[in-house]
C-alpha cells in the first residue's frame, strides 16, 4: 500500500466512477483499476462493489475511507511541520494554469520566486481554463492561476495579480478572408469565435443579451491562442483578455474593436484551497504575490 493508492481510492469515493477518477488522477482506466485492486489485495478486503452501471463502497470501504483521509492529513501535517522547522524551505509546489498565463503572467513571478527560494521546485501543469478552479478544489494542485469568477467557493482563497480589459478583436485590415478590408463591422451580422466556457463566455452572453444580438457563432474554443489564430485568418471576431495579444505571434494580424458598452475588466490572480494555508511553500508563494501587488488597488476591476 502506498500514498498514491490512497489518493486513488479517495478519488473514487468522491466520484463513484472509474472513468472520471482515472481522468482526475491522470491515469488510464486500466492503470487506475489495477491500483485499486492492488490496494484491496494488500488490505485483504474488497473496498468497492462494482456492477456494469454503478460503483459503491462496501462496509470495509466506508471504514477504510476514514483511515485514508486521516493518514493523508497526518502526512500533510508532518510535511508542513518539517518544513517550518527546516533551516531553508525545500520541496515543491504544484501550479496549474493556461498556456496563455505561462507566457503572459508567470515569467517575472517565477524568476523572483526562484531567486528567493531556489530549493522549492515548481511543478507546472498546463490545461484549459475551465479546469483551473476545480483542480484546487479537488486538491490535485496547490495553486491555480484563474480569472476571478463572480462568486468564489467558500473553501477557496484568491489573491489578485493583474487586471486586463476583455476585448473584441478582428482581423487586420489587410489580412483574413471572411472579414478582409471590412472597416465598418456589423456586429449583428458577423461570425464570432468565442470561449467555450469560463468568465469571458459568461460576460459575452450577457453582453449579447443586452445588445439584443443573436450571435452567429463560427466556433467555440477552449484557448485564447486558438481564438487569435482563427481571427487572424479572418474567420470572425474573437473575445480575449487584452494581455494575451501583446506576446501573441498573431498580434500584427489582428486589431481591437472599440465597442459600447465596454466589458468589465478581467481580474486575474492565484487561488488556493484553504486546507493548504499552513503549507509553508504555498504560503511564501502567495506572500510574494501579495507583496508584489500591495500598492495596487484591485477593488475596482471595471473599465
Amino acid at each position: 500500500m502506498d500514498i498514491l493508492q490512497l489518493k486513488h481510492f479517495l478519488s473514487i469515493t468522491e466520484t463513484l466512477h472509474f472513468g472520471k477518477s482515472s481522468m482526475r488522477c491522470n491515469l488510464s482506466p486500466s492503470a487506475f483499476t489495477r491500483s485499486i485492486k492492488r490496494l484491496e489485495t494488500d488490505l485483504g478486503y474488497n473496498l468497492l462493489e462494482r456492477s456494469n452501471r454503478s460503483v459503491a463502497l462496501t462496509p470495509a470501504g466506508e471504514l477504510f475511507k476514514d483511515y485514508a483521509i486521516d493518514i493523508l492529513e497526518k502526512l500533510k501535517e508532518f510535511k508542513n511541520n518539517a518544513l517550518i522547522n527546516a533551516e531553508t524551505l525545500k520541496g515543491e509546489i504544484s501550479l496549474y494554469c493556461t498556456v496563455t498565463a505561462c507566457y503572459s503572467i508567470l515569467p517575472p513571478i517565477i524568476e523572483e520566486f526562484r531567486e528567493l527560494y531556489p530549493d522549492i521546485h515548481i511543478n507546472l501543469i498546463t490545461g484549459n481554463e475551465s479546469g483551473t478552479m476545480q483542480k484546487v478544489i479537488d486538491e490535485e494542485v496547490d495553486i491555480s492561476i484563474i480569472s476571478m469568477p463572480d462568486k468564489l467557493p467558500r473553501n477557496i482563497i484568491f489573491y489578485p495579480i493583474t487586471i486586463t480589459p476583455l476585448v473584441f478583436v478582428a482581423p487586420d485590415f489587410n489580412t483574413g478572408f471572411l472579414l478582409k478590408n471590412s472597416r465598418n463591422i456589423d456586429l449583428y451580422n458577423t461570425p464570432f469565435i468565442l470561449p467555450e466556457k469560463g468568465v469571458a463566455r459568461k460576460r459575452a452572453d450577457i453582453w449579447f443579451h443586452k445588445k439584443n444580438i443573436s450571435p452567429e457563432i463560427y466556433a467555440q474554443v477552449s484557448g485564447n491562442e486558438a481564438i487569435l489564430a482563427m481571427v487572424s485568418l479572418g474567420c470572425g471576431i474573437g473575445l480575449v483578455p487584452e494581455l494575451v495579444i501583446d506576446k501573441s505571434p498573431f498580434k500584427d494580424n489582428i486589431r481591437i474593436i472599440d465597442i459600447e458598452p465596454a466589458f468589465e475588466s478581467y481580474l486575474i490572480g492565484i487561488c488556493m484551497n484553504r486546507k493548504n494555508i499552513n503549507n509553508p511553500n504555498v504560503k511564501v508563494f502567495s506572500d510574494l504575490i501579495q507583496i508584489k501587488n500591495n500598492k495596487r488597488d484591485f477593488k475596482n476591476a471595471e473599465t
